[in-house]
């Protein structure tokens, strides 16, 4: 006999279980069901920053709405801890960039973010050490920051279940169900699972499952590596998270004692996603050393601690992919490019709201359909900066 709900779930990342969440408040009967444990995918490797500054205002609108959830855990979710972190954020931009930094800025803060323009005086402030000769002006978040990713989907489960949803770890989906048009469940290596709504949450595992409903997803395997540098000696975490542009890096702190890195560029495209992750090379800790000690001189004394490589999946305009999409029934929220632990929060209520509303209200999520990609509609910046990941 299988067993029934309102609403299948595949995926316990961070963006699935803030679904769960927000459908079992409303009611819904929910499984969640996870190849393997909760947040292994890309949750487990994100970064976990919590800022607003995109060059897409509806991005920055989906991390504005959501960080509340972060700073405000214990009364939105109450169950868990997203562990966050408050540091501030700056984003940094070459020259001929600072025009667009500027109207991002100002887009936001039409938004309502807390946000402002700063000088380079600002930045070598709020950074002690940094080198910013080189900036012509800045953006400073002072209330964000970061967050433990694999604690907030956790979480956000563990408050699901409290409101009966049953998440089911080490069960792959095999096959989506459908019968004429519509979708009717999944079949399982823990059996069949029946539901009239099932949503694809499972990064670029998706595409291959969305196969089996006639469905084609342009997602592919992107990978990345971060790496842990130990500060050196009489430097502690007092820097806020920063994305360099013009270096072609960000970092934040970790803890006490370790600084987390990461790169913009070289990064690996396509490939097998269930394939092992290869050892960061020697020349990319070279380059990340390299790009952070032109902003730090000061960490030319750190050291190597450790590395991990991460993967999402990504689209070809580095935009997520949310909606209804195939047979009745089918949604998918995918694919999000290495953004989206900030805008899970968000996503998840919106999401919810489509699905049992009819239409998205906390924030529109009509853009990021899949008919976009047939449409040559690609998602671009207001004033982008380039391909972030290319």
């Amino acid at each position: 006999m299988s067993e029934t709900a309102d609403v299948i779930i595949v995926g316990a990342g961070v963006q699935g279980a803030s679904l769960a969440f927000h459908l079992a408040s409303r009611g819904q009967r929910v499984i969640v069901l996870e190849r393997s444990a909760v947040a292994a995918g890309a949750t487990g490797r994100s970064s976990g920053f919590v800022r607003m500054h995109y060059d897409l205002a509806s991005e920055s609108y989906l991390a504005w709405a959501s960080y509340p959830y972060f700073r405000d855990w214990q009364e939105r979710v109450g169950a868990g801890d997203c562990s966050f972190v408050k540091t501030g954020f700056i984003q940094l931009v070459p020259p001929e960039l600072s025009d667009n930094l500027r109207a991002n800025v100002a887009n936001q803060q039409a938004l309502g973010v807390g946000t402002k323009l700063i000088s380079p005086a600002d930045v070598a402030r709020i950074v002690p050490g940094a080198i910013v000769d080189d900036i012509e002006v800045a953006a400073w978040e002072p209330g964000s920051g970061y967050a433990d990713p694999s604690g907030t989907a956790a979480g956000f489960l563990a408050a699901a279940r409290k409101l009966g949803a049953r998440v089911l770890t080490g069960c792959e989906v095999h096959r989506l169900i459908v019968a004429g048009s519509r979708i009717t469940g999944v079949e399982s290596s823990k059996g069949i699972f029946q539901a009239p709504a099932i949503v694809l949450v499972n990064g670029v595992w998706a595409t291959p499952l969305a196969r089996t409903a006639g469905l084609d997803l342009p997602v592919e395997a992107w990978r990345h590596n971060t790496a842990y540098f130990g500060l050196p000696q009489g430097h502690g975490p007092n820097f806020p998270v920063v994305i360099d542009e013009a270096n072609g890096v960000y970092w934040r702190p970790e803890g006490q004692g370790l600084m987390l890195v990461g790169l913009h560029g070289g990064n690996e495209f396509g490939g097998d996603p269930d394939g092992p992750m290869a050892p960061m090379p020697d020349e990319e800790t070279i380059d990340m050393i390299t790009r952070v000690c032109a902003r730090l001189p000061w960490m030319d004394q750190g050291t190597l601690r450790t590395a991990h490589g991460g993967q999402d999946g990504i689209t070809p305009d580095q935009h997520p992919i949310i909606g209804p999409a195939g047979p009745d029934g089918l949604w998918l929220s995918v694919a999000y490019s290495g953004t989206g632990f900030k805008t899970a929060p968000a996503i998840g209520c919106a999401l919810t709201e489509w699905m049992l509303d009819g239409a998205p209200r906390l924030a529109d999520l009509t853009i990021y359909d899949l008919g976009r990609f047939a449409r040559g509609a690609l998602i671009v910046g207001e004033h982008p900066y380039g391909h972030l990941w290319r």
